[in-house]
Protein backbone atom coordinates (compact mmCIF):
# COMPACT_ATOMS: atom_id res chain seq x y z
CA UNK A 1 0.00 0.00 0.00
CA UNK A 2 1.42 3.42 -0.91
CA UNK A 3 2.65 5.56 1.96
CA UNK A 4 2.01 8.81 0.08
CA UNK A 5 0.24 10.10 -2.99
CA UNK A 6 2.47 9.61 -6.03
CA UNK A 7 0.26 11.99 -7.97
CA UNK A 8 1.32 15.03 -5.95
CA UNK A 9 4.94 14.05 -5.22
CA UNK A 10 7.86 15.65 -7.09
CA UNK A 11 10.40 13.23 -5.62
CA UNK A 12 9.98 10.03 -7.55
CA UNK A 13 9.49 8.14 -10.78
CA UNK A 14 6.04 6.63 -10.90
CA UNK A 15 4.13 4.19 -13.07
CA UNK A 16 0.45 5.05 -13.46
CA UNK A 17 -1.87 2.45 -15.00
CA UNK A 18 -3.87 4.09 -17.81
CA UNK A 19 -7.46 2.84 -17.34
CA UNK A 20 -5.82 0.08 -15.32
CA UNK A 21 -3.89 -2.54 -17.28
CA UNK A 22 -5.54 -1.54 -20.55
CA UNK A 23 -3.13 -3.30 -22.90
CA UNK A 24 -4.09 -6.64 -21.38
CA UNK A 25 -7.63 -6.29 -19.97
CA UNK A 26 -10.79 -4.33 -20.80
CA UNK A 27 -10.11 -0.70 -19.95
CA UNK A 28 -11.73 0.99 -16.97
CA UNK A 29 -13.04 -2.26 -15.48
CA UNK A 30 -12.46 -3.65 -12.01
CA UNK A 31 -10.54 -6.51 -13.63
CA UNK A 32 -8.19 -4.07 -15.35
CA UNK A 33 -7.65 -2.09 -12.15
CA UNK A 34 -7.00 -5.23 -10.08
CA UNK A 35 -4.43 -6.42 -12.58
CA UNK A 36 -2.64 -3.06 -12.45
CA UNK A 37 -2.57 -3.09 -8.65
CA UNK A 38 -1.23 -6.66 -8.64
CA UNK A 39 1.55 -5.65 -11.02
CA UNK A 40 2.60 -2.95 -8.57
CA UNK A 41 1.59 0.37 -10.12
CA UNK A 42 2.02 3.50 -8.03
CA UNK A 43 -1.32 4.97 -9.11
CA UNK A 44 -4.24 4.37 -11.45
CA UNK A 45 -5.75 6.67 -14.07
CA UNK A 46 -9.47 6.42 -14.89
CA UNK A 47 -12.24 8.36 -16.61
CA UNK A 48 -15.49 9.42 -14.99
CA UNK A 49 -18.84 10.44 -16.39
CA UNK A 50 -22.25 10.65 -14.75
CA UNK A 51 -25.42 8.71 -15.57
CA UNK A 52 -28.86 10.23 -16.08
CA UNK A 53 -29.65 9.51 -12.43
CA UNK A 54 -26.51 11.25 -11.21
CA UNK A 55 -24.15 8.35 -10.43
CA UNK A 56 -20.42 8.76 -11.24
CA UNK A 57 -19.35 5.83 -13.44
CA UNK A 58 -16.01 4.89 -14.95
CA UNK A 59 -16.04 5.12 -18.74
CA UNK A 60 -13.97 7.12 -21.22
CA UNK A 61 -16.37 7.64 -24.13
CA UNK A 62 -19.69 9.49 -24.08
CA UNK A 63 -21.38 6.33 -25.42
CA UNK A 64 -21.03 2.62 -24.72
CA UNK A 65 -20.42 1.63 -28.33
CA UNK A 66 -16.65 1.19 -28.44
CA UNK A 67 -16.23 -0.96 -25.33
CA UNK A 68 -19.56 -2.79 -24.97
CA UNK A 69 -22.23 -4.40 -27.14
CA UNK A 70 -24.59 -1.47 -26.56
CA UNK A 71 -24.62 2.03 -28.05
CA UNK A 72 -26.36 4.12 -25.38
CA UNK A 73 -25.13 7.56 -24.33
CA UNK A 74 -24.03 7.48 -20.69
CA UNK A 75 -25.75 10.75 -19.82
CA UNK A 76 -29.09 9.49 -21.19
CA UNK A 77 -29.44 6.21 -19.29
CA UNK A 78 -29.82 5.13 -15.69
CA UNK A 79 -27.20 3.23 -13.75
CA UNK A 80 -29.45 0.15 -13.82
CA UNK A 81 -29.54 0.16 -17.62
CA UNK A 82 -25.83 0.88 -17.91
CA UNK A 83 -25.09 -2.13 -15.69
CA UNK A 84 -26.63 -4.46 -18.28
CA UNK A 85 -23.81 -3.73 -20.72
CA UNK A 86 -20.97 -6.23 -21.10
CA UNK A 87 -17.80 -4.19 -20.44
CA UNK A 88 -15.63 -7.02 -21.76
CA UNK A 89 -17.54 -7.56 -24.98
CA UNK A 90 -15.24 -5.73 -27.40
CA UNK A 91 -11.80 -6.36 -25.89
CA UNK A 92 -9.50 -8.33 -28.17
CA UNK A 93 -5.78 -9.05 -28.29
CA UNK A 94 -5.78 -10.54 -31.79
CA UNK A 95 -7.62 -8.04 -34.00
CA UNK A 96 -11.01 -9.58 -33.35
CA UNK A 97 -10.24 -13.26 -33.76
CA UNK A 98 -11.15 -13.84 -30.11
CA UNK A 99 -12.77 -11.86 -27.30
CA UNK A 100 -11.40 -13.40 -24.08
CA UNK A 101 -13.46 -11.30 -21.66
CA UNK A 102 -16.79 -11.41 -23.48
CA UNK A 103 -19.59 -12.88 -21.39
CA UNK A 104 -17.52 -13.05 -18.21
CA UNK A 105 -19.72 -10.68 -16.25
CA UNK A 106 -17.61 -7.53 -16.46
CA UNK A 107 -19.68 -4.38 -15.97
CA UNK A 108 -18.99 -0.68 -16.17
CA UNK A 109 -18.09 0.13 -12.55
CA UNK A 110 -19.24 3.02 -10.45
CA UNK A 111 -16.54 5.30 -9.12
CA UNK A 112 -17.36 4.13 -5.61
CA UNK A 113 -16.67 0.51 -6.60
CA UNK A 114 -13.27 1.48 -7.96
CA UNK A 115 -12.42 3.52 -4.86
CA UNK A 116 -13.35 0.59 -2.64
CA UNK A 117 -11.48 -1.97 -4.78
CA UNK A 118 -8.25 0.07 -4.87
CA UNK A 119 -7.99 1.04 -1.23
CA UNK A 120 -4.87 3.10 -0.60
CA UNK A 121 -3.90 3.47 -4.28
CA UNK A 122 -3.75 7.05 -5.59
CA UNK A 123 -6.30 7.76 -8.33
CA UNK A 124 -5.88 10.17 -11.22
CA UNK A 125 -9.47 10.89 -12.18
CA UNK A 126 -10.08 12.37 -15.60
CA UNK A 127 -13.33 14.33 -15.23
CA UNK A 128 -14.84 13.94 -18.68
CA UNK A 129 -17.68 16.44 -18.29
CA UNK A 130 -18.04 19.41 -15.90
CA UNK A 131 -21.48 18.27 -14.72
CA UNK A 132 -19.90 15.17 -13.17
CA UNK A 133 -17.92 17.26 -10.67
CA UNK A 134 -20.42 17.68 -7.80
CA UNK A 135 -21.35 13.99 -7.77
CA UNK A 136 -17.69 12.97 -7.78
CA UNK A 137 -16.86 15.33 -4.91
CA UNK A 138 -19.80 14.05 -2.85
CA UNK A 139 -18.82 10.44 -3.45
CA UNK A 140 -15.13 10.97 -2.61
CA UNK A 141 -16.07 12.85 0.54
CA UNK A 142 -18.43 10.10 1.68
CA UNK A 143 -15.75 7.47 1.02
CA UNK A 144 -13.02 9.45 2.79
CA UNK A 145 -10.94 9.27 -0.38
CA UNK A 146 -10.30 12.91 -1.27
CA UNK A 147 -6.66 12.86 -0.14
CA UNK A 148 -5.61 10.11 -2.54
CA UNK A 149 -7.11 11.69 -5.65
CA UNK A 150 -6.09 14.18 -8.29
CA UNK A 151 -9.02 15.40 -10.40
CA UNK A 152 -7.82 16.33 -13.86
CA UNK A 153 -9.37 17.72 -17.02
CA UNK A 154 -8.35 19.94 -19.88
CA UNK A 155 -11.66 21.74 -19.29
CA UNK A 156 -11.26 24.54 -16.76
CA UNK A 157 -14.92 24.33 -15.71
CA UNK A 158 -14.42 20.68 -14.79
CA UNK A 159 -11.54 21.26 -12.36
CA UNK A 160 -12.67 24.47 -10.65
CA UNK A 161 -15.24 22.81 -8.34
CA UNK A 162 -12.54 20.47 -7.04
CA UNK A 163 -10.24 23.38 -6.24
CA UNK A 164 -13.07 25.04 -4.34
CA UNK A 165 -13.54 21.78 -2.40
CA UNK A 166 -9.78 21.54 -1.62
CA UNK A 167 -9.34 18.39 -3.70
CA UNK A 168 -6.01 18.18 -5.57
CA UNK A 169 -6.35 18.98 -9.27
CA UNK A 170 -4.50 18.75 -12.53
CA UNK A 171 -3.84 21.61 -14.92
CA UNK A 172 -6.47 22.62 -17.45
CA UNK A 173 -5.54 23.45 -21.04
CA UNK A 174 -5.57 27.13 -20.11
CA UNK A 175 -3.22 26.41 -17.21
CA UNK A 176 -0.79 24.57 -19.50
CA UNK A 177 -0.76 27.45 -21.95
CA UNK A 178 -0.04 29.90 -19.13
CA UNK A 179 2.89 27.81 -17.92
CA UNK A 180 4.21 27.49 -21.48
CA UNK A 181 4.07 31.29 -21.78
CA UNK A 182 6.20 31.61 -18.63
CA UNK A 183 8.67 29.10 -20.05
CA UNK A 184 9.01 31.07 -23.30
CA UNK A 185 9.64 34.27 -21.33
CA UNK A 186 12.03 32.56 -18.90
CA UNK A 187 9.87 33.64 -15.97
CA UNK A 188 9.56 31.05 -13.21
CA UNK A 189 6.15 30.89 -11.51
CA UNK A 190 5.85 31.90 -7.88
CA UNK A 191 2.98 29.42 -7.45
CA UNK A 192 0.54 27.40 -9.53
CA UNK A 193 -3.19 26.81 -8.93
CA UNK A 194 -2.94 23.05 -9.47
CA UNK A 195 -1.10 20.12 -7.92
CA UNK A 196 -0.14 18.10 -10.99
CA UNK A 197 0.66 18.87 -14.60
CA UNK A 198 -1.03 16.01 -16.46
CA UNK A 199 -0.15 16.35 -20.13
CA UNK A 200 0.35 14.42 -23.38
CA UNK A 201 3.49 14.74 -25.45
CA UNK A 202 1.45 16.31 -28.25
CA UNK A 203 -1.68 18.43 -27.72
CA UNK A 204 -3.89 19.63 -30.58
CA UNK A 205 -1.08 18.81 -33.00
CA UNK A 206 1.56 20.76 -31.06
CA UNK A 207 4.51 18.95 -29.42
CA UNK A 208 4.75 20.16 -25.83
CA UNK A 209 8.13 21.12 -24.29
CA UNK A 210 7.77 18.46 -21.60
CA UNK A 211 11.16 18.88 -19.96
CA UNK A 212 10.89 22.65 -19.65
CA UNK A 213 7.34 22.56 -18.32
CA UNK A 214 8.27 19.86 -15.81
CA UNK A 215 11.24 21.91 -14.60
CA UNK A 216 9.11 25.00 -13.97
CA UNK A 217 6.38 22.98 -12.28
CA UNK A 218 8.82 21.19 -9.99
CA UNK A 219 10.22 24.52 -8.80
CA UNK A 220 6.92 25.23 -7.06
CA UNK A 221 6.22 21.67 -5.92
CA UNK A 222 3.95 20.58 -8.77
CA UNK A 223 4.40 17.08 -10.21
CA UNK A 224 4.33 16.28 -13.93
CA UNK A 225 2.69 13.15 -15.36
CA UNK A 226 2.71 12.33 -19.09
CA UNK A 227 0.24 10.16 -21.03
CA UNK A 228 -0.01 7.79 -22.81
CA UNK A 229 3.45 6.21 -22.98
CA UNK A 230 3.97 2.52 -23.82
CA UNK A 231 7.51 2.64 -25.28
CA UNK A 232 10.23 1.91 -22.67
CA UNK A 233 12.82 4.21 -24.27
CA UNK A 234 10.40 7.13 -24.38
CA UNK A 235 9.46 6.60 -20.73
CA UNK A 236 13.09 6.51 -19.65
CA UNK A 237 13.85 9.74 -21.51
CA UNK A 238 10.88 11.44 -19.89
CA UNK A 239 11.90 10.29 -16.41
CA UNK A 240 15.44 11.54 -17.02
CA UNK A 241 14.05 14.90 -18.16
CA UNK A 242 12.38 15.44 -14.79
CA UNK A 243 8.93 13.96 -15.32
CA UNK A 244 7.50 12.13 -12.31
CA UNK A 245 4.67 9.96 -13.64
CA UNK A 246 4.34 7.82 -16.77
CA UNK A 247 0.71 7.04 -17.59
CA UNK A 248 0.75 3.78 -19.52
CA UNK A 249 -1.48 1.07 -20.97
CA UNK A 250 1.27 -1.47 -20.22
CA UNK A 251 2.36 -1.14 -16.59
CA UNK A 252 4.49 -4.30 -16.55
CA UNK A 253 6.67 -2.99 -19.39
CA UNK A 254 7.02 0.42 -17.74
CA UNK A 255 7.91 -1.07 -14.37
CA UNK A 256 10.70 -3.03 -16.07
CA UNK A 257 11.86 0.11 -17.90
CA UNK A 258 12.06 1.99 -14.62
CA UNK A 259 14.05 -0.80 -13.00
CA UNK A 260 16.69 -0.46 -15.72
CA UNK A 261 17.38 3.20 -15.01
CA UNK A 262 20.68 3.85 -13.21
CA UNK A 263 18.91 5.34 -10.21
CA UNK A 264 15.27 4.50 -9.51
CA UNK A 265 14.59 7.46 -7.28
CA UNK A 266 11.78 7.73 -4.80
CA UNK A 267 9.42 4.92 -5.72
CA UNK A 268 6.73 4.52 -3.09
CA UNK A 269 7.61 1.94 -0.46
CA UNK A 270 5.28 -1.05 -0.35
Amino acid sequence: MPLSNALTSVDGRFVIGHRGNAAHAPENTLESFRQAVTLGVDAIELDVRVTRDGVPVVLHDPTLGRTTERGDAVAEISLARLRRADAGAMFTLDAGATFPYRGRGLTIPTLREVVDATEGIPLLIEVKVPEAGPAIIDMLTQAGATRRVVAASMQRDAVLPFRAASVATGASAMDVLSLWSLLIRSRPPSSLPYDALCIPRVYSGLPLPIGGLARLARQVGVATHVWTVDEPGVAQRLWRSGVQGIVTNDPRTMLRARSRLPTAMGEIAR
